[in-house]
C-alpha cells in the first residue's frame, strides 16, 4: 500500500458506567480514497470509529489497530480529538521511526504553526480541501520531490517551519468521484451523511466552520446529490440521510430545484438537513416535507436581538419568532440550536434566550444548547485571546470539544486518572486547544448553567438520564433515524 488512510473522528461518549456510540460513514476520508486511487494510488483505510474496545483511547489497543502500516500515514480528526490524534502520532512515530506522517482533517485549522514547533514528530499538515493536495504530496513523498512545491501544506525540516500557499479551491464538485462506500461495510453505521456544498458565506463570530473554507461557498448539483443517494440505497439499502453542510439552505430557488429533482427521481428517502432562519419560508418547507424531509435544523445561537448582532447572524429574533412555529407544524421534528456562555452576553441577553428556548420548547421544538467553544479559528477567539485569561474547568467542557475521554454526569464530566496525560497536554497547550477553555467561568458560565439547569436543558448529577430535548448538541441513545449529531 502507498499509504494508510485513518479516520479519527469518533463521536464516543461515557455516561457514568454506561458507553453512547454513534458511527457516521466518514465522508471526508472516502472521497479522498476515491481521488487517491483514481490517481493510481493503493490505499489501506482504517475507520477507528470501528474500534469495538470499551475503551479506544488506550494507546496500545490504537497501536494494535495501526498494526504494520504503509510507509505513509495520513491521520485525519476534528478539533475534539486533535489532542489524541497528536499523542497518537507521537506513539506511531516512536513504534514505526521510518513512517511518514501526515495531519490532515479540519482540526488543526488556525494552529499549524504551533502543532509543527512543539510536536516534532508531526512533519507535515494538509490544509484545505484535501482531494487537491494528496495526489501531488504522495507522489513527492514518494519521489522524495520538493515539499515547497506542494499547495495546501505546512511543515517542517531543518530549517523550521513553513507554510506553503493555499491550494485553490474545487469550483466543481461535481467533478470529484463519489465517495469510495465500497471500501466499508456501509451496515455498521447508524448515520449516512451527506455534503451538498462545501463553505458558508457567512461571518459568524462564533463559527468554527466557515473559516475553513475562508467564507466561500461551492454547491453541487441535485443531480450529483441524487447519484450519490442512490448508490448508498443501492448498495445498502440507505434510506436515511442527514445533509451535514450548514448551507444546505443557501436560496429558495436551489431548494426548490433540487426538491423537484428528487420527486422526479423516485427515489423514496426521507432526510434531515440545517436550514437558516432569514432563508427559509414557508413555500420551501412545504416542498421540502413533500419530498421526504421529516427534520430541518436551526442554528437560532441567541434570543437576544443584541447577541444575534454581535455575533453577525445575519437575523433577527423576531424573524426565528415568526419561522419555528410555522416550522413545527410542517415537519415532524425541529432541532433549534443554541450557543450560551459569550462573554459579551449579559444576564438580560440570556433571559432572552432562555425564554425562547422554553417557548419553542413548548411548541414541540428540540432544544439543544451548547456551551461556547473558543476554537482558534473563530472570530470571537481571536477579538479575546489577548484580553482575558483562559480558564479549564475539570467537569465543565464545552459539547462540541467532547472526546469521549471523559465520564459525563448531567452537565458535569469527570476524567479518570489514566487520562490525565491526554488532558494535561491540553491545560499545557490553551493557545492550541482553546476551545476546552472558558472565559470567567465564576461570573459568566457557572450562573448560566444554574439557570438552564433550573429550566431543566441539563440534568443535575442526581436526576436521572435526560430525554432528547433536555441535552447539549450530542445527543445519545436515539434510534439512527434520529442521530442529532451535528459534528
Amino acid at each position: 500500500m502507498n499509504i494508510t488512510l485513518v479516520n479519527l473522528n469518533l463521536l464516543f461518549m461515557r455516561y457514568g458506567q454506561e458507553i453512547e456510540r454513534e458511527r457516521h460513514v466518514p465522508l471526508g476520508c472516502l472521497y479522498l480514497v476515491s481521488v487517491l486511487e483514481q490517481a493510481g494510488f493503493t490505499v489501506d483505510f482504517r475507520d477507528y470509529q470501528l474500534e469495538e474496545s470499551d475503551d479506544p483511547f488506550d494507546m496500545d489497543r490504537f497501536l494494535a489497530f495501526m498494526d504494520n502500516p504503509a510507509p505513509i500515514i495520513g491521520l485525519s480528526c476534528m478539533a475534539n480529538l486533535l489532542p489524541f490524534t497528536i499523542l497518537a502520532m507521537k506513539a506511531i512515530k516512536e513504534r514505526y521511526p521510518d513512517r511518514r506522517l501526515i495531519l490532515g482533517g479540519v482540526g488543526s485549522k488556525s494552529v499549524e504553526s504551533l502543532i509543527l514547533e512543539r510536536f516534532p514528530w508531526v512533519e507535515i499538515i494538509s490544509r484545505g480541501e484535501g482531494e487537491l493536495t494528496a495526489p501531488r504530496l504522495l507522489t513527492a513523498l514518494q519521489s522524495g520531490g520538493n515539499l515547497a512545491d506542494i499547495p495546501g501544506i505546512s511543515w517542517r525540516n531543518g530549517a523550521g517551519v513553513h507554510h506553503n500557499p493555499d491550494q485553490p479551491r474545487i469550483d466543481d464538485l461535481d467533478a470529484l468521484p463519489l465517495p469510495a462506500f465500497g471500501r466499508i461495510d456501509l451496515k455498521r453505521y447508524a448515520g449516512y451523511g451527506m455534503m451538498t456544498s462545501r463553505g458558508c458565506p457567512y461571518p459568524c463570530t462564533f463559527c468554527s466552520v466557515a473559516p475553513v473554507w475562508n467564507w466561500q461557498t461551492r454547491h453541487r448539483s441535485p443531480a450529483n446529490i441524487i447519484a450519490e443517494m442512490k448508490d448508498l440505497h443501492d448498495r445498502a439499502g440507505v434510506d436515511l440521510f442527514l445533509f451535514q453542510d450548514e448551507f444546505f439552505i443557501s436560496g429558495k430557488p436551489q431548494v426548490m430545484e433540487f426538491c423537484s429533482a428528487l420527486r422526479n427521481s423516485g427515489l423514496k428517502v426521507e432526510w434531515k438537513a440545517f436550514g437558516r432562519v432569514n432563508l427559509t419560508d414557508i413555500e420551501m418547507m412545504q416542498s421540502m416535507a413533500d419530498c421526504g424531509c421529516l427534520e430541518l435544523r436551526f442554528g437560532i445561537e441567541s434570543g437576544s436581538d443584541r447577541i444575534l448582532r454581535l455575533i453577525k447572524k445575519g437575523f433577527t429574533a423576531q424573524q426565528t419568532l415568526d419561522l419555528i412555529p410555522q416550522a413545527v407544524q410542517i415537519f415532524p421534528r425541529v432541532d433549534a440550536f443554541y450557543v450560551w456562555g459569550y462573554p459579551f452576553e449579559t444576564m438580560e441577553d440570556f433571559a432572552q434566550s432562555l425564554f425562547q428556548m422554553t417557548s419553542f420548547r413548548t411548541l414541540g421544538a428540540r432544544i439543544l444548547p451548547s456551551l461556547l467553544s473558543l476554537l482558534p479559528q473563530t472570530e470571537i477567539y481571536q477579538q479575546w485571546k489577548d484580553k482575558v485569561k483562559l480558564e479549564f474547568c475539570p467537569y465543565l467542557l464545552p459539547e462540541f470539544v467532547f472526546t469521549g475521554h471523559e465520564i459525563c454526569l448531567g452537565a458535569e464530566v469527570q476524567i479518570p486518572p489514566r487520562h490525565e496525560q491526554y488532558f494535561r497536554l491540553i491545560i499545557d497547550n490553551p493557545d492550541i486547544f482553546p476551545g476546552f477553555f472558558h472565559i470567567d467561568l465564576a461570573g459568566n458560565v457557572l450562573p448560566k448553567l444554574k439557570m438552564l439547569q433550573e429550566f431543566g436543558f441539563y440534568r443535575q448529577l442526581e436526576t436521572p438520564r435526560p430525554e432528547p430535548d433536555s441535552c447539549g448538541a450530542h445527543t445519545p441513545r436515539h434510534a439512527p433515524h434520529e442521530l442529532a449529531t451535528s459534528a
